[in-house]
């Protein structure tokens, strides 16, 4: 019981983290106001999450900008978000999974796809796992 809620502690205090770090490069991103960037315009962006046999994807946490989707009590070794559209005046998307791993040889996997293309990856391993990854347009 009490290894339960280690775990559910653990996970908890990653996904708090994976959104502080993600509203982080948003922030930092929203000060870029150069007169000659050029017009922006929407696009349908997919993530994604594998992980090794034998983990289990637990939560998520994506979107665009400073709008983000929270997404718990997945469970498997992948998971795959619905598509969305980010609008003409988005700067970034970004995504944080958190898994657990089976052993310290576990691996996790994020990617984000924008418009049909993989634009970025990002990985972990071991037994607690957290990836993140952020695309800026």
């Amino acid at each position: 019981m009490k290894k339960s809620k280690i775990h559910q502690t653990i996970q908890y205090t990653l996904v708090v983290l994976v959104t502080a770090i993600l509203l982080g490069f948003t922030a930092s991103c929203k000060g870029d106001d150069d007169d000659d960037t050029p017009a922006r315009k929407s696009h349908k962006v997919v993530f994604k999450a594998i992980a090794s046999a034998g983990s289990n994807i637990k939560t998520a946490v994506y979107g665009y900008d400073s709008t983000n989707t929270t997404a718990t009590s997945l469970s498997g070794t992948t998971w795959t978000s619905p598509e969305i559209t980010s609008p003409a005046g988005a700067i970034n998307v970004n995504v944080g999974v958190n898994a657990t791993g089976s052993s310290s040889a576990s691996t996790l996997k994020v990617q984000i796809f924008v418009d049909g293309e993989l634009k970025k990856e990002g990985t972990s391993s071991g037994e607690i796992l957290s990836a993140t990854a952020n695309y800026t347009f």
